[in-house]
């Protein structure tokens, strides 16, 4: 079946949302670029990458990347509890030292969290999982030696179109992965630029 959403009005709150993304402004250190929303999760999707100081998207960032989707289904599915569902991960790599603490995990579920509820966005149903992974070279890797690296995935469902503050809390949970303090001085415009990935 041919896809005809191009030919049908977006839905009013859809738009809204996602005009208050592309309003936002994340901090400096983040190049946030557009990119082509994954397909058949939602019947309306929007997606955002972000790296960390500059790295040009499509190349991994020595310091942090990240995604974020907004979902919109009008039908409202019932693990939703309501039409929008936010889909992101971010990812850092780390000391060692720090990647073999026991309680990273739960310190980067809480910085999320805390940046969310400190920016006032309104969400129900949160939920992730948090991966760390230590790795140690061999042979020819051997000179890379011990490294670390930190994923967080995390959805929750926000309670109304006013989406800033989601695309912000996701901004802010990425530059805190890649070791910046929270609330960073410095802030950039969110660019609307499209581009293709290959």
């Amino acid at each position: 079946m041919p896809d005809t959403r191009d030919a049908e009005p977006v839905p009013e709150p859809f738009a809204a949302a996602v005009a208050a993304i592309r309003g936002v402004e994340l901090r400096a250190a983040l190049t946030v670029t557009e990119i082509p929303a994954p397909t058949g999760l939602a019947p309306y999707a929007y997606a955002l990458a972000a790296d960390v100081h500059g790295t040009p998207h499509g190349a991994d960032s020595a310091l942090g990347t990240g995604r974020f989707v907004l979902l919109y289904d009008p039908a409202e599915p019932e693990p939703w509890g309501g039409p929008f569902r936010v889909v992101c991960f971010a990812q850092a790599p780390l000391e060692t030292e720090i990647g073999v603490d026991p309680f990273l995990a739960d310190v980067a579920w809480s910085w999320l969290v805390d940046a969310l509820d400190a920016l006032g966005a309104r969400y129900a149903a949160a939920s992730g999982t948090a991966t760390k992974v230590i790795s140690t070279g061999y042979g020819e890797l051997a000179s890379q030696g011990d490294g670390a690296q930190l994923e967080l995935r995390a959805s929750w469902s926000p309670l109304d179109a006013e989406a800033s503050s989601h695309v912000e809390g996701w901004g802010e949970l990425l530059c805190m992965l890649s070791g910046m303090p929270p609330n960073g001085e410095g802030v950039s415009l969110l660019s609307a630029h499209r581009i293709t990935r290959d």
